[in-house]
C-alpha cells in the first residue's frame, strides 16, 4: 500500500495531540500495518506511551524527532521513513511556529487538529488554521485538514460555543471525543482506548469511527476561505 502520512498538530499546547496520535497508531497497528510514530515534542509523551506498550500487542516503532543525538546525522536523514512503513504518524511539537510545521508538510498529507472547548483554545486554533492554510502552504501542497474536538462535555455552554465555531470553519469537523478517564488509563497502559477490554468504551469506538473513515477516504481537500476567529459569546461563558 502507498505510504500514509498523518500529522497531528496545533500551535496551542495541551490540546490532546498525544491522545490523538497514540490512538491512531494503535488502530493501524491492530490492522497489521507497519506503523512508525515520530514524536517531535521534547516531552516525549508518545514515545513514553510506546515504551509502556506490552510485547503482546502489535508493534509500533517510535522515533525521537525532537533532537538529533548523533551530530553526524542530518535531520532529514533522521526523519526519513523506511520503505516498509505503511503509516507514518507525526506528533508535532507544542508551540511550533507555522514555518517549522511547513517543513513537515508533504503533498497529500492528512492533518488532524485537536481543539479543546475553551475560549483561549478556540481563538488560538482559528488563527493557527488560517496561518496553516496561507503561510504554511497547506493549500499549495494539497494537504487535507480536519478538526477534532477533544475532552468535551456536550451538555455545556462552552461545548456549544466550540461546536458553533467548528461548524463555521471551511474544513471538516469530523468528531467530538468525550472527556473520560479511559484515555488516561490508555496512556498509562500503552494502549489505544479501543484496545481496552471493557464495555465502557463503546461510545469511544463510535466517536473514533468517523475519524478513521476520514483518514481512509481518498477525497481531495476542498478549502474555502481561511477561517476568521469566531468566539461568539465564549469569552463570557
Amino acid at each position: 500500500m502507498a505510504l500514509r502520512r498523518i500529522l497531528v498538530t496545533n500551535a496551542k499546547g495541551g490540546c490532546g495531540k498525544t491522545t490523538i496520535t497514540t490512538n491512531i497508531a494503535s488502530h493501524y497497528a491492530r490492522q497489521g500495518r507497519n506503523v512508525r510514530l515520530f514524536d517531535h515534542d521534547t516531552q516525549g509523551s508518545s514515545l513514553a506511551w510506546i515504551r509502556r506498550r506490552s510485547d503482546d500487542l502489535p508493534e509500533i516503532a517510535g522515533v525521537d524527532a525532537s533532537k538529533n543525538a548523533d551530530h553526524r546525522l542530518t535531520r532529514s536523514w533522521q526523519l526519513r521513513v523506511p520503505p516498509e512503513t505503511d503509516v507514518a504518524i507525526i506528533d508535532s511539537p507544542a508551540g511550533a511556529d507555522i514555518f517549522e510545521l511547513a517543513t513537515l508538510l508533504q503533498q497529500h498529507d492528512s492533518v488532524l487538529i485537536p481543539v479543546l472547548p475553551s475560549p483561549i483554545d478556540i481563538h488560538a486554533t482559528a488563527h493557527f488554521i488560517k496561518a496553516l492554510l496561507t503561510t504554511g502552504g497547506a493549500r499549495r501542497k494539497m494537504v487535507r485538514l480536519a478538526v477534532v474536538a477533544n475532552r468535551v462535555r456536550k451538555n455545556t455552554l462552552m461545548y456549544h460555543s466550540l461546536e458553533r465555531f467548528l461548524f463555521s470553519l471551511n474544513i471538516p469537523f469530523i468528531s467530538s471525543l468525550r472527556d473520560t478517564q479511559l484515555y488516561a488509563r490508555a496512556i498509562e497502559e500503552g494502549v489505544g482506548v479501543q484496545e481496552i477490554r471493557t464495555s465502557r468504551n463503546k461510545v469511544d469506538k463510535e466517536q473514533w469511527a468517523p475519524i478513521f473513515r476520514w483518514l481512509e477516504a481518498p477525497a481531495m481537500p476542498d478549502f474555502g476561505a481561511p477561517p476568521t476567529p469566531l468566539l461568539d459569546n465564549a469569552e463570557h461563558q
